[in-house]
């Protein structure tokens, strides 16, 4: 999504992208809910229709979808490169030559194209190491771990690591179960309270976006971390103390509710959104692309993990479940505390000074030189100057 989006909403789609995550959650679990007294079969089988709809329109979208312009541009296909992107902006097969705008993003591909291979081989010990070979991928991704980018690097995969150690996906995958551990008793109460928790996250993910930037990153995470923190070790509390008795203390088992709902607020203006954007600002542009990756991957393999353990933690002791989860979250504090730098309106030369590292500026300053040796300068000013042109021309 980000190889194809025009530059001016790529911001905005990544920040929809928890959105658009937790609106799937939302939708998923109440099909559930309300076909789960169909009688036989059809009580599943029609949810599983449901999800073949939308599988079927991103696979035909996917037949019509154009190649990754930045792809074809790395292999050094620009000419199909042009015609993709043309695609990808709804421009005619005439307008293709004729439209500055065109020529424009396609040389920025250049430019970043060639940034990542003389970066890349700038750090490469082995020089004929060519980028796209398996030998020159092996080096782009061994960047990653140098010395200038370790730090960057960690904080992607921590970042990931925290969001699902946070318990989120533990309540979304196992609602009903960790619900019954809290005393909610019949089917139509648990799920109910289950479905509550994607409802709140996904009303908490919208002041996120509104605000993320004027707040900062650090303010929410810490502040996020440390509620999250509290309302699990509260609930491991109470199960620990009422669990085995929820039937005479209503009242616990009501704030043991209380508190899911709280954890799943502060995640949502937390975690939540600024698990997908932190990543995407703390690396420079020529490691951007495959620290986003590895920092999702990390996302993906705890999620994993989150999905095959918390049974196994359940059936031991629900509330040392709950217990884990606080203690990551609390860790996550620490983390956000002292190794964590604000992102939001933030400076190349700041993070780089926070990093100790110059691989920003450095970007930077050959990506410059490149702009200027592909002519990406000379374009921009004759577009300029044809425009004026143009304007005094009508005027």
């Amino acid at each position: 999504m980000a190889e194809i989006s025009p530059p001016e909403v790529r911001g905005s789609l990544m920040a929809l992208e928890q959105f658009a995550i937790v609106l799937g959650a939302v939708l998923g679990f109440w099909t559930g809910f309300f076909t789960r007294d169909i009688p036989e079969s059809a009580s599943w089988r029609i949810p599983l229709a449901i999800q073949l709809v939308p599988g079927i329109i991103l696979g035909l979208g996917c037949m019509s979808l154009p190649p990754s312009p930045r792809l074809l541009v790395q292999q050094g296909r620009n000419e199909e490169a042009l015609h993709a992107l043309a695609k990808l902006r709804l421009r005619s097969r005439g307008e293709i030559e004729s439209d500055p705008l065109l020529q424009i993003e396609l040389l920025e591909m250049q430019v970043e194209a060639a940034l990542i291979a003389q970066t890349t081989a700038n750090d490469t010990p082995v020089r004929n190491a060519k980028p796209g070979t398996l030998r020159g991928e092996l080096y782009a991704w061994s960047r990653l771990f140098s010395s200038k980018l370790r730090k960057r690097t960690l904080i992607g995969v921590l970042m990931m690591f925290f969001q699902q150690w946070s318990g989120i996906n533990a309540l979304l995958y196992y609602g009903p179960t960790l619900m019954h551990s809290l005393g909610m008793q019949g089917e139509a109460a648990t799920l109910l309270s289950a479905g509550g928790i994607g409802i709140v996250q996904f009303l908490a993910v919208l002041p996120a976006i509104a605000f993320i930037d004027r707040l900062g990153r650090r303010p929410l995470l810490r502040g996020g971390s440390l509620t999250m923190a509290i309302s699990h070790l509260t609930i491991a509390l109470l199960v620990h103390r009422y669990g085995a008795d929820w039937s005479t203390h209503t009242l616990a088992a009501r704030i043991a509710l209380v508190c899911v709902y709280t954890f799943t607020a502060a995640y949502g203006v937390s975690y939540g959104p600024i698990g997908w954007i932190l990543p995407s600002e703390v690396f420079p542009l020529s490691a951007r692309s495959k620290g986003v990756a590895l920092s999702t991957a990390s996302n993906w393999t705890n999620n994993f993990l989150i999905g095959l353990l918390t049974p196994v933690f359940m059936e031991y002791s629900a509330s040392g479940t709950f217990l884990i989860f606080a203690v990551a979250c609390a860790l996550g504090y620490v983390w956000s505390t002292y190794s964590v730098p604000e992102t939001a309106n933030v400076s190349l030369e700041e993070i780089d000074a926070v990093f100790e590292s110059s691989a920003g500026l450095e970007d930077i300053a050959l990506k410059q030189q490149i702009e200027v040796d592909l002519g990406l300068h000379d374009l921009v000013r004759r577009v300029t100057r044809a425009r004026e042109r143009s304007t005094e021309d009508s005027a």
